[in-house]
């Protein structure tokens, strides 16, 4: 599309009306035609939020009740499909909070009593599965059609009460009795498409459905959702070109930064990177490079398992897993690989053929930077947030101009700042905790830094310095200076024309706080 003025379909999720505007649409008609030319009837796609799946079951929703005007110009269009409506029955579970136990009775009560006058269903039991079943046993015999049910974040009810058994249980019986419905009424249903965040291993609330076909994970389907580099250069020029010319930089440019803060998604072995729909469709529209992903997803629910978990982020955050490590979270004790990954807080890197594994890693910078500004607090918080950025400041000036002493007297004051009622209990903790400030101050920052002897804590890169720095937890800086230089560390920044800087850094238990340091200028290399 390269028209100057695009609608950007922001927050826009009904097929009907982002096309009868005139908005932007990436047409995704073609999984339409590979879905209904299966031998499938069950269907599941889990993906993270805001990534289109609700567009896309309202596509099939329009496709299905056979209005062909709003697929003109698509490539479904130019297919053989009869065009016959089918009678469609969407339940869409992501219109409430469900934080009180009542309230998935009433969005299931709208919905079925919007049916029930449309089909003219003769209403006999109060009982929801049973109406369900009237429902697409009447739907059927008054169209002379099978009925297509499309279940929108079918597992919003439980995902919102991960922390709550007893709810989660109650929503568990409710939500089984509904979809039992979908093997008790195969013959009356074409199709059934579901979508959500997750697939849940224990507690599954499809233990009769042995024939849902999963998609989320098929290469073919990888980019059901999202959007493709592809897609990008060929539908929005136009909106690409408006923020170069806003940032003062060109075309290419702007793609790096569209890509470093927004790419980076995998939902298959062999499928393409996606780009975050939500976040790029806002930089199109505002012309900014913004965080706008973040606030739609689930980082409290996130940070809480990791730190319940005393999870060592330096490894989760890079990390190898299996097949059935990702398809299946349990409820009752959610496992924080499964739900960094179906959230989308990781995702697939690359996938090891050999060791049938996949590599997890963090998507992109958007999702880096919003992850660790939520989790910071759950390990430091300071007793001042206008003094905790006023020490963060300065600690980012004074390494940036080299004068490492005062930017560790800046580190360690932050340190001495932490609320009395967090707890550096334990070395993975103060290694979480260093690793997520370094990681946020926006200075180039690696932590685990590879050698051929081992790996570096943190290195942290200026445009005149590089200071490679070696934690120890209840030991002493000059203990961990030794092992830089024993590990021959700063070797693997010998050919850098920067100036080298090695720091030990030891922290203390008992005072919570960094009790010492020791730095040596690296003059000979």
């Amino acid at each position: 599309m390269e028209e100057t003025n695009v609608k950007y379909p922001i927050g826009q999720q009904d097929f009907k009306t982002l096309r009868e505007g005139n908005a932007l649409y990436i047409d995704k008609t073609a999984f339409v035609e590979k879905i209904v030319a299966s031998q499938s009837k069950y269907y599941f796609l889990a993906r993270p939020r805001r990534f289109g799946k609700s567009l896309f079951l309202s596509t099939l929703q329009y496709f299905f009740e056979g209005n062909r005007e709003l697929f003109k110009g698509l490539y479904i269009d130019s297919t053989d499909w009869d065009w016959q409506p089918y009678p469609v029955l969407r339940l869409d579970l992501n219109t409430d909070s469900y934080d009180e136990l009542g309230l998935l009775d009433g969005v299931l009560d709208n919905h079925f009593r919007d049916w029930e006058k449309r089909f003219s269903v003769d209403v006999k039991d109060e009982n929801y599965s049973q109406r369900f079943k009237t429902i697409i046993k009447t739907a059927h015999e008054k169209t002379g059609k099978q009925v297509v049910i499309l279940v929108d974040e079918y597992d919003k009810p439980l995902v919102a009460n991960i922390n709550k058994k007893d709810h989660i249980e109650h929503y568990r019986n409710k939500l089984s009795s509904i979809y039992s419905n979908f093997k008790s009424s195969a013959e009356h249903i074409r199709l059934v498409f579901l979508t959500g965040v997750s697939r849940f291993g224990k507690l599954s609330v499809f233990s009769d459905l042995n024939n849902l076909r999963d998609i989320s994970f098929l290469d073919q389907f990888a980019d059901i959702c999202g959007i493709t580099e592809k897609e990008l250069i060929g539908n929005l020029k136009a909106g690409i070109s408006k923020l170069a010319e806003k940032e003062g930089v060109d075309f290419d440019e702007v793609l790096l930064q569209l890509k470093r803060n927004y790419d980076g998604y995998r939902f298959a072995q062999n499928g393409s990177d996606i780009y975050n729909p939500w976040s790029l469709l806002n930089a199109m529209a505002d012309s900014e490079i913004g965080n706008y992903w973040n606030d739609t997803g689930m980082p409290k629910l996130v940070a809480e398992t990791l730190k319940r978990v005393h999870a060592n982020l330096e490894e989760m955050f890079d990390t190898y897993c299996t097949d059935d490590d990702l398809k299946g979270l349990d409820l009752l004790s959610p496992q924080p690989l499964a739900l960094l990954y179906q959230t989308g807080y990781l995702t697939i890197k690359s996938y090891q053929q050999k060791i049938k594994r996949y590599r997890l890693g963090i998507p992109n910078n958007e999702v880096k930077d919003g992850l660790f500004k939520v989790l910071l607090p759950y390990y430091v918080k300071s007793q001042s947030d206008k003094e905790e950025k006023k020490i963060v400041s300065d600690m980012v000036m004074y390494f940036i101009l080299g004068n490492t002493e005062a930017a560790m007297k800046c580190l360690q004051a932050y340190f001495a700042g932490v609320h009395f009622k967090m707890k550096m209990d334990n070395e993975n903790n103060f290694h979480n905790a260093f690793y997520i400030l370094m990681d946020l101050i926006g200075l180039d920052t690696e932590t685990e830094s590879a050698t051929s002897d081992g790996s570096i804590d943190i290195v942290i890169k200026t445009e005149d310095y590089i200071y490679v720095i070696e934690l120890k937890y209840n030991g002493s800086a000059e203990q961990a200076l030794k092992q830089i230089e024993e590990k021959k560390y700063s070797r693997k920044f010998q050919m850098d024309s920067r100036q080298l800087i090695e720091i030990g850094v030891n922290f203390s238990s008992e005072t919570r706080c960094i009790e010492d340091w020791k730095i040596r200028l690296v003059c000979d290399r």
